[in-house]
């Protein structure tokens, strides 16, 4: 594509949300005002008073934006459309939320009414619920009632992971909660571009894809069979549950376990399993994830699943028994804290509607009360005499940087590789075959470059 239509297409894009979204803001705006006089005026006749809800919301039925759409979508109400309003403001047109910094003169502080919190570098007001729902209720308690319901978590915000409720601590009304938008919504509204979640401390995950097909892995026919188990589920799951009435008496989602030597081809497995299906994988980073400190690794885990829930995620945790292990006898505070952690696991992935696959190299490893949940149980064993001669063909599909002398059957029979050794001693090989100057790889560069994988494994040929 060319690149400068490209961005001119960007451009174009973002110079019409940004008309919506300036004009929607403007709207909230003067509602904000509109309450604020209602709130400090002397006049308490409710006849005299401003109703927020006579100023009409902007018409963007000719406008071509992503909020323009998402707003007729969802048919969104007056109250909906200011609490979106307010979310979005503090990204793109901080100041706006100024007047909010009022200060109580009788008291010598911030109006508790107007909620808000600190950011650590952000200067300016950033809202709560309680900024909302003073905007939309004032005073009257049977509407701020009302207005709770925009925060249900059933509620499209919340649900679609539009909006994120967070507290700074246990046990404060839930209206301190602070509003936070889903930075990948607000690319959306923004930009017109939908930009997926990337690894950072507050999202230890990591989208993995791979350029290779189901053609260069190599499996037992039973395992093709149970991977096409799930492929199946990923594709038809609400078909099983609703047209089979099924849903009485399953949960939502599937949970299996791939376990087996490393390099088999499990990691790969749930990348094509993505792949196949059009679904992004996710693979969670443990050293992220695991914590010494109490509530942390439950704290990081969370935000994965929360953000899992509402998206179509593949989620994948390699190397699973560092967090899924079996409990212990509690002889400490800390062997309860560990036992905590996998229960609080247990019941995540339990209530988790996405397919969540575990990796480890040892069945034995997984906790018991995980291995009676798993809807599939897979085992990837080291490849055969024949699997590993297909291995050795995909590593070299351009057979013209062979020697003549290159016996792959041969290599293939004597030595007990996996798929994942082998792209080693592949890529050693190559080098070896560089190193001497050579642009074809012979049959003693693929042997050396065997002994040194197996002498890394601990063995001796």
């Amino acid at each position: 594509m060319n690149t400068t239509y490209e961005n001119e297409r960007i451009l174009n894009t973002v110079n019409i949300n940004a008309l919506t979204i300036d004009s929607e803001i403007d709207w909230c705006v003067s509602v904000i005002e509109a309450r604020l006089e209602q709130y400090f005026s002397a006049d308490d006749d409710p006849k005299k008073q401003i109703d927020i809800r006579d100023i009409e919301p902007p018409d963007y039925s000719l406008h071509e934006s992503a909020y323009a759409a998402f707003i007729e979508e969802w048919n969104m109400t007056f109250d909906e459309r200011i609490a979106l309003a307010i979310a979005v403001i503090p990204h793109v047109r901080p100041g706006a939320l100024d007047m909010f910094f009022l200060q109580n003169k009788n008291l010598g502080r911030p109006y508790t009414e107007f909620g808000g919190w600190c950011g650590k570098n952000h200067q300016g007001f950033l809202p709560t619920c309680e900024t909302v729902n003073f905007v939309l209720a004032g005073c009257d308690l049977s509407r701020r009632l009302e207005v709770l319901r925009l925060f249900d978590e059933e509620h499209y915000f919340r649900k679609i992971d539009i909006i994120k409720i967070e507290h700074q601590g246990s046990g404060e009304p839930f209206w301190g909660g602070a509003l936070i938008m889903s930075p990948e919504f607000l690319n959306r509204l923004t930009t017109g571009q939908t930009h997926k979640p990337d690894y950072c401390a507050e999202f230890p995950a990591k989208l993995i894809t791979s350029r290779l097909t189901w053609n260069d892995l190599v499996l037992d026919p039973d395992v093709r069979e149970d991977i096409g188990a799930i492929e199946t589920w990923l594709t038809h799951s609400n078909q099983v549950m609703r047209d089979w009435g099924l849903e009485k008496n399953l949960k939502p989602g599937f949970r299996c376990l791939f376990y087996g030597p490393p390099g088999t081809g499990k990691t790969l497995t749930a990348t094509l399993l993505g792949a196949s299906t059009c679904l992004d994988v996710y693979r969670i980073d443990l050293s992220m994830v695991v914590s010494k400190y109490i509530g942390e690794t439950e704290k990081n885990l969370a935000n994965v699943f929360d953000q899992a829930q509402s998206r179509n995620w593949i989620l994948f945790f390699d190397e699973a028994d560092a967090l899924f292990g079996k409990r212990t006898q509690m002889s400490s505070s800390n062997d309860r804290h560990a036992n905590q952690e996998v229960s609080y696991l247990l019941q995540r992935i339990e209530d988790c509607p996405n397919v969540v696959i575990l990796a480890s190299n040892l069945k034995a490893n997984i906790d018991e009360a995980f291995m009676r949940r798993f809807q599939s149980v897979i085992y990837f064993s080291m490849p055969g005499p024949e699997q590993r001669f297909l291995l050795w063909k995909g590593l070299f599909p351009n057979t013209e940087r062979l020697s003549p002398d290159v016996r792959l059957h041969e290599l293939a029979e004597e030595y007990e590789l996996s798929g994942g050794s082998l792209n080693n001693v592949a890529r050693y090989a190559v080098l070896r075959a560089l190193r001497r100057g050579k642009d074809k790889v012979c049959h003693d560069d693929l042997v050396c470059g065997v002994r040194k994988e197996i002498w890394k494994e601990g063995k001796t040929v």
